[in-house]
Formats: structure tokens, sequence, C-alpha cells
């Protein structure tokens, strides 16, 4: 039986490194997986959209597909505009919405690998304080997700971890570095929870002016295309029937 395609469904930006860097991300994807169809569509902003995947798909037969958003939480994109594209498809298409990215340890061991990529060493952990640097939404459940994944992360040895956002909440990350630095981090580091650059990322960098170490975006990481592979194939492998169902 041939597996689904899988649609991953990225936001957009018109800044171009966000579509070169989510192109790297499939292409890792697909290397990791030989013989998964792996397609990409955008919301906004890039080529091809969403709606012009599906058609195209359908057009060639193709039935079923698993669509993942490039999200790292469950905010507005996850809820409205992505099902709300999804419902628009072509009839003849069966369309699973696979969970968004967040939060996973894999995604933590990105970030942990960055940072070391930025400079500092696994011994180092216990004197330096990290912002957790993400996008922000207006969401209050996916404010909730960022701040819990910062309580957790500072429980693997990192001497604080404090949340912070680019857009919509509070704290910003210059705000975030010099808390840690009155809380006595030897060294303060930023780590931004966000896949690719572009503007936001780009307000974290200047956020991070007076941290020691900036790490990059997670971008094409292989710990973020392990957690695009759990995701899909979460969506396409039906539950058990419940006992006595």
């Amino acid at each position: 039986m041939r597996s689904p395609v899988l649609l991953v469904i990225a936001h957009g930006s018109r800044d171009p490194r966000h579509a070169a860097t989510v192109h790297a991300l499939v292409r890792r994807v697909r290397a990791m997986r030989p013989g998964l169809r792996v397609e990409t569509g955008f919301l906004d902003f890039n080529i091809p959209s969403v709606h012009g995947v599906l058609e195209s798909l359908a057009a060639e037969g193709v039935r079923d597909v698993v669509a993942l958003p490039l999200l790292l939480t469950r905010a507005f994109h996850a809820k409205a505009d992505i099902p709300a594209v999804l419902r628009e498809a072509p009839a003849q298409l069966r369309i699973r919405q696979a969970e968004v990215l967040g939060p996973s340890p894999l995604l933590l061991a990105g970030l942990e690998r960055r940072l070391y990529e930025a400079g500092l060493a696994p011994a180092d952990k216990s004197s330096t304080g990290v912002v957790l640097a993400s996008a922000g939404s207006t969401d209050p459940e996916a404010i909730a997700v960022i701040a819990e994944i910062a309580r957790e992360w500072r429980h693997t040895g990192w001497c604080a971890v404090r949340p912070a956002f680019a857009s919509a909440s509070l704290p910003r990350t210059e705000d975030a570095v010099r808390e840690l630095r009155a809380l006595g981090c030897r060294r303060v580091a930023v780590a931004p929870y966000v896949l690719a650059p572009g503007f936001l990322p780009d307000r974290i960098a200047r956020g991070a002016a007076e941290a020691d170490v900036l790490a990059d975006v997670l971008g094409p990481s292989p710990e973020v295309a392990r957690v695009l592979l759990e995701r899909y194939e979460a969506a396409r492998t039906p539950l058990p029937a419940a006992v006595g169902a």
C-alpha cells in the first residue's frame, strides 16, 4: 500500500532565507526517508501555495495526504489558517493534519546542538543562563507551552532558562538577557526557538546584543527532520480501536 504523501506546510515570508531554509529541511527529510514523497506548500508570500500543491496532487490521482504544519506551537495558524485551507482541498483527497512540531525532546536536543556550535561546551551548562527566544504569539496556549519548555529545559543542568518573545508577548530577549545577568549567571546565551531566518529572528538577534552567545535558528537540523517524520508517522497510523468498541 502506497504511503500518504507528506505535505509540509510552511508560513512563508518575504525574506528569501525563509523559503531556502524550508527547502533545505525538506531535502533532509527526503534523504532520511527515501521513497517517501514529500511536497512543500506555503500559506503566504512564497510559491507553491498549499492550495496549488493539493490541486496538483489530486490531478495526479493521489488520494492520501498527511498535512504537516511547519510550526513549533499550536497557535492561530495551526488552529485556524491551515484547517481552513485544507477544507478547500479537492474532495477526492483524504487529508490528515499532523500535530505541530513542538514540544519535543528532539527540539531541545537541536537547541543545545546549536548552542554548542555557537561556542558553548557541555561543561558550561551549570554556569550559563539561556534565553529561550521564540517569535511570540497572542495565543495563551502557545505562550504557556514556551514557558513550560523553559522550565523543563532548566532541569537538564543549565544555570537558569528564561522564555522571551520577539512579538505579541513579554519579556523581550534583551530583558531576559539582563535578568539572567542579574541572577549571577557567569555567561548568557540566546537560543532562538524558531525554524527559519526572517524578520522576528532578526529582532531576537538584535535583542541578544548583550549576550555572550547567540545560537543559530533550528533550521534544517537532523533533530527537526526527525520530529517531522515522527509527526508524519503518528498522523498516518490509525489509533487502535478501543477494547469492546
